[in-house]
């Protein structure tokens, strides 16, 4: 009855869902103010419950980019192309690469496509598919200039055009799920065992470390639940990271390093940006999504309501340099990061569709749907546009607001406790600092000695950039969830 329901009612329930994501991210952003006048008490609890949840947090993130960062360094020394060599069924495997692009600068693609060429696996078991958009009036111009570069480096240097077509979203989901299909093609025409195929998500300036391909060949082989796993490398946005504006580089260096300390969460991992995952597993699930933006989330999930709980991402403990959000000008480039980190958050308009499945897939136990949902919905992006506001300033409004709750114990303490928490959980960005310092690329020439100490003062400026960065277009995309106003997909510039 309950699917009966939700299926005839599909689009109604799915509108509901997003009001009431939407609504809840502003209830919880005004919830200090209206709340304190009935019940300042309340707040204050959540207040510092959130604090302390806020500490946990941030002592995760420190010790997991430590651990990860440990092994990343062990993990790139090792040869994954002879370990792989022992194993069984070496010889058949093969990798597409995915390079969905729209308007993307012809220079960035090419640093990414001959990135490809360093890889240390067999590039004639290579094939890499540049995925153009037919509306972009240079793509033509672009994919037969790289052809005609790379058409001899690898085993196939496809170039497909992905026509607009009604009923789908523009962008980078419905771009891949063309290119997929034709990837299954040649794949078949080749008479090449799609059991034995990988197929790599690969963003258009995504450098891959060159043992990518032999490690995932090696965490392939060796994965008796590979057509259930996705595979995620650690994304670093360190390729322009010391050309970009302060207030860029410290939200790039905190995500690099969130990135990184998330590859040990294991269950809690979601593959991210460029991935890679079977091709028989993208054909079985009818490939990526025509009709959404968020397309990394989507296809793990749409992989787990076929699949069940078996479904999880394995992590590939290698760096993947990507470029951080840049323009032309200081204040071009912080719109750039804006609309960036909005279409990141704009993710949370697949929670609907996710809740809904939840609903209907009584076949997976519910513990761990429960599980999957709370990380994706609340630990993810219900606190993405509301953790500033309790942070900042949850503590302070209930003295303000009830008078009366001031002169009592728990509303004298309570700013002063809650500042106390966040004081101590701010000296866990020491850990960040220490991986950032390790990881970073080398100081080029053009980056003065004199702005040295700024990588260190510019941590003191999270707040503001937390807030300008971060939390407002989060915001920006739960509000236009909630008022029914679409998102369409942008490309984030590339200079």
């Amino acid at each position: 009855m309950l699917r009966k329901f939700l299926t005839n009612n599909d689009k109604k329930i799915l509108r509901l869902l997003e009001i009431l994501i939407g609504l809840s991210t502003w209830l919880i952003i005004t919830m200090p103010v209206w709340l304190s006048v009935w019940h300042p008490a309340a707040v204050a609890y959540f207040v510092l419950v959130f604090d302390v949840f806020w500490f946990y947090k941030s002592l995760n993130l420190g010790v997991n980019a430590i651990r990860s960062y440990l092994k990343l360094s062990v993990y790139m020394r090792i040869d994954w192309k002879e370990k792989a060599k022992k194993l069984q069924d070496w010889e058949k495997i093969y990798h597409v690469v995915i390079i969905p692009e729209y308007t993307e600068p012809l220079s960035v693609l090419r640093d990414t496509v001959l990135n490809l060429t360093k890889q240390d696996f067999p590039k004639e078991r290579i094939i890499v598919i540049l995925a153009t958009e037919a509306r972009d009036t240079e793509a033509v111009k672009t994919g037969r200039t790289l052809k005609k570069e790379f058409k001899d480096r690898f085993l196939e240097f496809i170039v497909t055009s992905h026509p607009d077509a009604i009923g789908e979203v523009k962008g980078k989901s419905s771009n891949m799920a063309y290119a997929a299909k034709e990837a299954t093609r040649i794949i078949e025409d080749k008479k090449i065992d799609i059991n034995f195929v990988t197929i790599t998500s690969c963003d258009a300036d995504a450098l891959l470390h060159p043992k990518y391909f032999s490690y995932l060949t090696s965490e392939f082989l060796s994965d008796t639940d590979r057509y259930y796993h996705f595979y995620q490398s650690a994304i670093m946005f360190y390729s322009n990271i010391w050309k970009i504006p302060l207030p860029g580089r410290v939200l790039n260096t905190l995500g690099s390093v969130w990135s990184l300390a998330q590859l040990v969460l294991e269950r809690r991992l979601i593959n991210f940006s460029t991935y890679s995952l079977s091709l028989k597993t993208a054909r079985d699930v009818n490939y990526w999504g025509r009709t959404v933006i968020p397309e990394d989330y989507h296809m793990f999930f749409k992989t787990y309501f076929k699949y069940g709980e078996k479904v999880a991402t394995r992590p590939i403990f290698l760096p993947t340099l990507a470029d951080a959000a840049e323009s032309t000008s200081f204040w071009r480039t912080m719109v750039n990061q804006y609309e960036q980190v909005k279409r990141w958050a704009w993710g949370v308009s697949d929670d609907p569709w996710l809740i809904k499945n939840l609903f209907l897939h009584s076949e997976i136990p519910l513990g761990d749907r429960l599980a999957r949902l709370f990380y994706v919905l609340v630990d993810t992006h219900l606190i993405w546009p509301t953790n500033w506001f309790i942070l900042t300033l949850g503590s302070n409004i209930p003295p303000l607001v009830n008078p009366v709750f001031s002169r009592t114990v728990l509303g004298h303490t309570l700013p002063a406790v809650s500042s106390l928490i966040l004081t101590i959980s701010t000296l866990f960005i020491i850990m960040v600092v220490i991986v950032d310092i390790k990881l970073k690329p080398p100081r080029p020439q053009s980056f003065k000695v004199w702005k040295t100490p700024m990588l260190y003062l510019q941590w003191l400026s999270l707040p503001v950039v937390g807030f300008i960065l971060s939390s407002l277009p989060g915001l920006d995309a739960h509000t236009r969830l909630l008022l029914g106003k679409r998102l369409e997909y942008r490309v984030t510039e590339k200079i």
